[in-house]
C-alpha cells in the first residue's frame, strides 16, 4: 500500500531531471502519473516505461504539451481528467533558463522565461483547480528555486519568474483553502541534473564551497519534498520547503 494509492497526478516537464524524479517518486507511492513533456518525447517514454515496469501495471503515460501556451496547458489538464476521472496532485515543474547579464538580456530572453516558468503555472493551476474544487480536495505543488529567493548573476529573468511563483503560491493558497486544496512551493538549490553536470568542474567546485552541507542535491531529494506535500502535509499551505543544503537560509 502506498501513501498515494488511487490518486491522480500531473507533473509538467517530467521527462528529465527533477521532474523525472518527481514522477517516479509519486508513482512509487501508488499515484497514477501523467508525464508531461514538450520536446523530450524519448526521455518521457523512458520515464513511463520505468514507472510501469516498477509497478507491474500501467501507472503512467506520456503526454505532450507546451505548457507556456495557455490552450495547450489547459488541454493537458482536461485530457488527463477525462482519461482518469479526477485530478489530485498538480506539480508545476516545467522551466527553462536563458541566462545573460541584464545589459545583454533581450526581450525574447525575458519573455520566454517568464512565459514558461511563471505564466505556465497560472495556466495549469487555473485549469487544475476547476476539477479540484469540485472534488473538495487537491494538492498543487509549484517548483520554484533558491534563485527566486536570492540574487544570481545573469538570472534577472529566471529569478523574477521563480520569485513570482512564490508570491503566486501564497495568494492561491489563501483563496483555495476553503475548497480543501493546499498550494505550496518547493525551492531547490543547486541540483545535480544532466544540465548542471555540464557546468565546468571548477565552477561546480566554487559553488559547492558555498553550500554548508558541502554537496549538490540529488533530484530524488527534491522529489521527497514533493511527496511529503502531496501525501502527508494536510495542514500545510502557502508554505515554502527549501531544499538547498543550507545555501540560502
Amino acid at each position: 500500500m502506498g501513501k498515494l494509492d488511487g490518486q491522480i497526478a500531473i507533473v509538467t516537464g517530467a521527462g528529465r531531471g527533477i521532474g523525472r524524479a518527481i514522477a517516479i517518486a509519486l508513482a512509487a507511492e501508488g499515484a497514477k502519473v501523467a508525464v508531461n513533456y514538450n520536446s523530450s518525447a524519448t526521455a518521457a517514454d523512458e520515464v513511463v516505461a520505468q514507472i510501469n515496469a516498477d509497478a507491474g501495471e500501467e501507472r503512467a503515460f506520456a503526454i505532450k504539451a507546451n505548457v507556456s501556451d495557455a490552450e495547450q496547458a489547459r488541454s493537458l489538464i482536461n485530457t488527463v481528467h477525462e482519461r482518469w476521472g479526477r485530478l489530485d496532485i498538480m506539480v508545476n515543474n516545467a522551466g527553462i533558463t536563458r541566462d545573460r547579464s541584464i545589459r545583454k538580456m533581450n526581450d525574447t530572453d525575458w519573455l520566454d522565461v517568464i512565459q514558461t516558468n511563471l505564466n505556465a503555472v497560472f495556466f495549469c493551476t487555473t485549469a487544475a483547480m476547476q476539477h479540484m474544487t469540485n472534488q473538495k480536495h487537491g494538492r498543487i505543488i509549484n517548483i520554484s528555486s533558491m534563485n527566486g529567493q536570492t540574487s544570481a548573476f545573469g538570472q534577472a529573468n529566471y529569478g523574477a519568474s521563480k520569485g513570482g511563483i512564490i508570491a503566486f503560491t501564497k495568494t492561491v493558497a489563501l483563496e483555495l483553502a476553503r475548497f480543501g486544496i493546499t498550494v505550496n512551493v518547493v525551492a531547490p538549490g543547486f541540483t545535480m541534473t544532466d544540465m548542471f553536470a555540464k557546468v565546468p568542474e571548477k565552477v561546480q567546485d566554487d559553488i559547492k564551497s558555498r553550500i554548508p552541507l558541502g554537496r549538490f542535491a540529488r533530484p530524488e531529494e527534491i522529489a521527497k519534498a514533493v511527496v511529503f506535500l502531496a501525501a502527508d502535509a494536510d495542514y500545510i499551505t502557502g508554505a515554502q520547503i527549501n531544499v538547498n543544503g543550507g545555501a540560502y537560509m
